[in-house]
């Protein structure tokens, strides 16, 4: 049996999402056409007030209920310190970890000349500018390990080295709690040459 139109049109909007497939789409669909009409227009609102209400900080670009968002604004955070990465996301995984207490900046990307993103498609010179003011004394580059965030780290570091601040990378390589036997030889490689003493 096919499904009603208004399902199948909620299954199509639901299988756009990241990770949402056709089984998960058909069973999300039909668990909110079970839940009752109060739950059902409560979600609704709350993705039409996140649509509305979610900007992008002025400083960082992160994302932001205002015109600057909550780290930002928070004083305790060592303004001295810059952690760059490509997406809003980033910031979130970083912030779980609890171990770093600098600002961010999001690149809104990665360089990627086969898909027609450049240095003037990402929040670069908003970048250059927060480093110019002479405050900033380290630069953490975050990007991706992958092929795009490797170049964005290096363009970022030729940009960034003139202006005095220290420039740093991630470090890359085994995943914790991995065996050897099972990493590949690029990842092992990384590890090897970011090897630190102990």
């Amino acid at each position: 049996m096919a499904p009603l139109k208004s399902v199948a049109d909620l299954i199509v909007h639901l299988k756009r999402m990241p990770g949402i497939g056709q089984k998960s789409a058909e069973r999300i669909a039909l668990h909110l056409l079970n839940l009752p009409q109060a739950e059902v227009e409560a979600f609704a609102e709350s993705v039409l007030y996140l649509k509305r209400s979610i900007r992008h900080c002025r400083t960082c670009s992160s994302l932001s209920e205002g015109d600057r968002c909550q780290i930002c604004n928070d004083p305790s955070r060592d303004a001295s310190i810059i952690c760059v990465v490509e997406e809003p996301r980033d910031v979130l995984a970083l912030e779980k970890t609890a171990g770093f207490r600098g600002l961010y900046h999001v690149l809104m990307g990665a360089l990627s000349p086969l898909d027609g993103v450049g240095p003037d498609h990402l929040t670069i010179p908003l970048l250059l500018d927060r480093i110019q003011g002479g405050t900033v004394k380290e630069v953490i580059l975050a990007t991706d390990a992958d092929t795009e965030g490797e170049a964005t780290a290096l363009y970022l570091a030729q940009r960034l080295k003139p202006l005095g601040a220290r420039i740093t990378r991630i470090a890359s390589g085994i995943p914790v709690g991995s065996d050897l036997e099972y990493t590949d030889q690029a990842t092992l490689l990384k590890a090897m040459d970011g090897r630190r003493e102990l």
